[in-house]
């Protein structure tokens, strides 16, 4: 069995790559990056979505979702060995949110995505301003 494990680097291509799919609507492009049987959740069951084709749906599908996304990332951790890690973001689609994920990875895709954010109409650098590292 050939299991591929992913790179500090290689997690931060991944991010992008669902970033990237979100910002130019493609939902297939970012529901690709997810397992076959990934979770996708907000706890505490605020969103929950449970496999490739939901995200896919969720994402926007073939018909796109109504109005622009746009994800930025600010601060990407990655454990190799636990396959494990974690993103500050912001991510606007109407309103707009600051807030962090923890990603779990398998066999080089996300198999897990837990997230939690606050709305703010504050840049990122305002609304971290007393907690930047």
């Amino acid at each position: 069995m050939n299991v591929s494990r992913l790179t500090s680097f290689e997690f931060g291509l991944l991010l992008q790559r669902v970033a990237d799919g979100w910002n130019s609507g493609d939902a297939r492009q970012a529901a690709d990056c997810f397992t076959e049987d990934a979770l996708y959740t907000e706890p505490p069951e605020t969103q929950y979505y449970s496999g490739r084709e939901a995200l896919y749906k969720f994402f926007g599908g073939e018909n796109r979702r109504a109005g622009d996304m746009n994800m930025v990332w600010h601060t990407l951790v990655f454990d190799e060995e636990k396959q494990i890690g974690a993103g500050e973001f912001t991510f606007t689609f109407g309103d707009t949110v600051h807030g962090v994920t923890m990603v779990k990875v398998r066999d080089g895709l996300i198999s897990n995505w837990r997230e939690y954010f606050y709305p703010s109409a504050l840049s990122w650098d305002e609304f971290t301003e007393k907690n930047n590292f």
